[in-house]
């Protein structure tokens, strides 16, 4: 059962990485919050796995991990469950608006690029956990390291005011994009991962 969830979460994760993608490109708005909440619920049980299948040696990377990408499902769920809700159903004044409505860079963007920078640090240490058995699992290793840079541009860029609702909207499409390209073969590798493992 333990290789399932793992496996399934997976699948679930990649999928909503890749309708991310697309509702980016098409501009659609709602579909990309409602997609990064599920990004949010697949990422926590794809993280369980790779610690619950660590090495005893990697086990503490493993529960450091599963802490951090908890953090960061309660940050995303609430900053998009909020654009779904409240933001999308009334109409907010302008002061209310600038601090709750996504697109304008305000209170909520910050909050959720403080969530992906937790994201970032959650998969740093679960690439220190993976159990390797082939050579996918150790590339999948690499790229959840290195996944753990992005924990920098995304505590420091909106302390820096980096982000401003004025700024050309295909950076920011840009941006996830290439997010999302890079996260993919996280998703594809992770499947092979709860595959191949032997419980």
């Amino acid at each position: 059962m333990s290789k399932k969830i793992g496996l399934y979460s997976s699948v679930v994760n990649l999928s909503s990485v890749i309708c991310f993608a697309l509702s980016m490109l098409f501009g659609f708005d709602s579909g990309s919050y409602f997609f990064s909440m599920f990004i949010a619920f697949s990422f926590v049980p794809m993280v369980c796995g790779y610690a619950h299948f660590s090495e005893k040696k990697n086990k503490l990377a493993g529960y450091i991990s599963v802490a951090f990408a908890a953090i960061y499902a309660a940050i995303i769920l609430l900053v998009y469950f909020a654009q779904l809700t409240t933001v999308r159903l009334n109409d907010l004044t302008a002061q209310a608006a600038a601090l709750l409505d996504f697109q304008q860079c305000g209170l909520l963007f910050n909050y959720d690029l403080l969530g992906y920078a937790v994201m970032s640090f959650a998969a740093f240490f679960a690439g220190l956990a993976v159990n390797q058995q082939t050579k996918a699992d150790r590339f999948l290793k690499y790229l959840l390291m290195v996944h753990g840079v992005f924990f920098i541009s995304c505590l420091f860029f909106p302390m820096l005011g980096v982000f401003k609702a004025d700024s050309p909207a295909w950076i920011g499409v840009a941006v996830l994009e290439f997010w999302c390209i890079y996260f993919c073969p996280i998703g594809i590798l992770s499947c092979l991962h709860f595959i191949n493992l032997r419980e």
